[in-house]
């Protein structure tokens, strides 16, 4: 059974909430990105924080709310990052960029490939709520095959697997991504050069194999 959450007690009842909430996403999310799910711990989140303890459980219900916060925020940046009316080229460049400036969020998906999906609660890859949206964004690919955007002979699940894999690369195995090119994954350069490439391949999806 749920235990009833306590209001702060002293001093913790004063900090701003908002803040509060933020510090304790942000000290989760290192904590997720370095142990995976299983292994954080929710003393060593709220030492991150500077908070109290107690604070997790009156906030979020636990290490669990926590993480789903985690993912619910993940899903509203996917989803600004790729609105409908934006070239598919565009969104993978723009996944490439949120990638290599948010770390934390990739080691979080590594963790759960090496535990065998063992990142979310539920010991599953992604979380059940992430189904949909994971769904929406072969829907996604499927529409802008109908709008002539991908050739037609393209499965857009695999399709958005192949893509998927591509903008989590460099930020995923840099030591190989830095082995291919001779350049290093976290300048520039690199990102200049890889997401022009990148952008090359996906204006090749439109067309027809020859």
């Amino acid at each position: 059974m749920t235990q009833p959450r306590r209001s702060p007690r002293g001093p913790d009842r004063k900090r701003d909430p908002e803040r509060t909430r933020e510090r304790l996403l942000e000290a989760a999310l290192l904590e997720f990105a370095e142990h995976g799910y299983a292994g954080a711990r929710i003393s060593a989140i709220a030492k991150r924080a500077g908070v109290n303890q107690q604070l997790i459980s009156y906030y979020f219900d636990g290490k669990e709310g926590l993480f789903k916060a985690l993912q619910g925020r993940w899903r509203d940046t996917a989803a600004q990052a790729g609105p409908p009316d934006r070239p598919l080229a565009e969104v993978a460049a723009e996944f490439l960029r949120l990638n290599a400036e948010n770390r934390p969020w990739a080691r979080m998906l590594v963790w759960g490939a090496l535990a065998d999906g063992g990142a979310a609660p539920d010991g599953g890859g992604a979380a059940p709520d992430d189904e949909p949206f994971f769904l929406g964004m072969v829907d996604d690919l499927r529409r802008r095959q109908e709008a002539g955007e991908i050739a037609a002979d393209l499965d857009p699940g695999h399709l958005m697997l192949l893509l998927f894999g591509a903008v989590l690369a460099p930020t995923v195995v840099p030591h190989i991504a830095r082995q291919f090119t001779g350049l290093d994954p976290d300048s520039g350069e690199f990102r200049e050069a890889y997401a022009a490439q990148l952008k090359l391949v996906i204006a090749r999806l439109a067309g027809p194999v020859q």
